[in-house]
Order: structure tokens, then sequence, then C-alpha cells
């Protein structure tokens, strides 16, 4: 994935956009949707067996949805995509002299007087009119086009990498400690995961970070809850 860069070679992220949400997605999905199913179950006095059962079919179940939930919503907008980009094809075809003026007018709005936009459309019209009106028109670019493939894939991956950690923490801590160990392997990592995501994005890292933590941890507790007053009712 080519990452944008200003002339002066500064470096930045908005090329990231697609990928990193998708991995920043799924990976907070995986640890949070596991760790509470986990949870539930543990809180309704299942045997370990089950525990370990339910996170599992978690992993499977839910890596597997976020790739489909990812490739079709990606897939939806590499449709309109496409739709925008043959609609403005049709227009430079039909009208050049229109979609010229049309680009002109864009770089007014933008502070430029008439004769400065009206050459600079002239120049990005030579070299290339069709990629000029998806940019400035459209604002569609190589580096942020919809890839529903690579993003049903990274979240798919990402989700199923953290949802490991809480089915590890059960397999490996004695029983005593099974259920402190996958709450507090879930909010370490969403506590990495925020703050790794956070500084990919260019947004403060313990700001980010507090905000997974607090929303993984509410998510976990409501599900230990519900698991709990099911296990009640059901149990007698």
């Amino acid at each position: 994935m080519p990452r944008a860069r200003h002339q002066n070679g500064e470096r930045h992220r908005s090329s990231r956009g697609g990928w990193l949400r998708a991995a920043v997605m799924g990976a907070d999905d995986g640890v949070v949707s596991t760790a509470s199913v986990m949870l539930g179950v543990a809180a309704a006095s299942s045997s370990p067996l089950a525990v370990l059962v339910a996170g599992v079919a978690g992993l499977v179940a839910g890596a597997a949805s976020m790739a489909a939930g990812e490739f079709v919503s990606v897939s939806s907008q590499g449709d309109a995509e496409r739709a925008d980009i043959a609609r403005e094809k049709q227009e430079l075809a039909s009208d050049p002299a229109g979609e010229l003026r049309e680009l002109a007018g864009i770089y007014r709005r933008r502070g430029l007087d008439a004769e400065l936009a009206r050459q600079v459309a002239e120049q990005l019209t030579a070299k290339s009119e069709l990629d000029a009106h998806l940019r400035d028109e459209l604002g569609i670019q190589a580096a942020t086009r919809a890839r529903p493939l690579q993003a049903a894939l990274v979240s798919a991956a990402s989700f199923a990498s953290l949802a490991t950690l809480p089915i590890a923490a059960q397999l490996v801590v004695p029983a005593a400690w099974r259920t402190a160990a996958i709450v507090g392997t879930a909010l370490l990592s969403l506590a990495l995961l925020g703050g790794l995501g956070g500084h990919l994005g260019g947004a403060p890292v313990l700001r980010a970070a507090t905000r997974a933590v607090a929303g993984g941890g509410f998510a976990m507790a409501v599900t230990a809850l519900v698991g709990r007053l099911l296990g009640v009712v059901v149990g007698g």
C-alpha cells in the first residue's frame, strides 16, 4: 500500500485509512467479542471446556463475519466509485469544454483568481483530465480507492490474531485465575491496540488507549452480567 507523501518528503497518514481501519476494527472486535463470550459463559457457571469451546467458536465465527462484512461494505463503496468514474468519463467525452470550466470553477472556489484557475485547469487537463476531475471534483484518489479483498483479509487476520489471546489465557492459566487472566489479557491488549492505532493515526496515544479500554471493559462487563443472570435463571 503506497504511503502518501508531500513533495518535501513528509509522510501523511490518510493513505493508511482503508487497511488501518479494517485492522484496528478487526483486532478490537477479536479481543473484545471473544473475551466477552468466554466471560459470559464462565459467569453462567459452565465447565472450563464450554468456555474454551465458546472462545474458539467465537474466533472462527467472528473472523468469518468480519471478512464477509468488510468485503460487502467495501465492495459497495467500490461500486459507487466505479459508477462515478464511468459517469465522469462520459461527461468528459460529451462536453470537454464544460468540464474544463467546471474544473476551473473548483479552483476559483478554493481561492485562485479566474485566470490562474483556468491555467491550472488547462495544465492538469492536459496531463490527465480524468485524474484531475476524479481528484478535485469527486475526491477519488488511487491511495484511498476501495479494496474489498484487502479489507476482508486484513480484518479477518487481525480479528483472529487478537482473539487467540483470551483463549490462550484460558488454556495456560490455573483454573482459579482464568477469569482474571481473560479480563487482564483483554484489557492490556486493548490498551496496546488503542495506543498503536492512535500512534499510527496521529492521535494522542493515551486518549486512544483509554477509549479502547473503556469500551472493551464495558462490553465484557455487560456480557458477564447477562451470563450470570442467565445462569441463575436457567440453573435455578
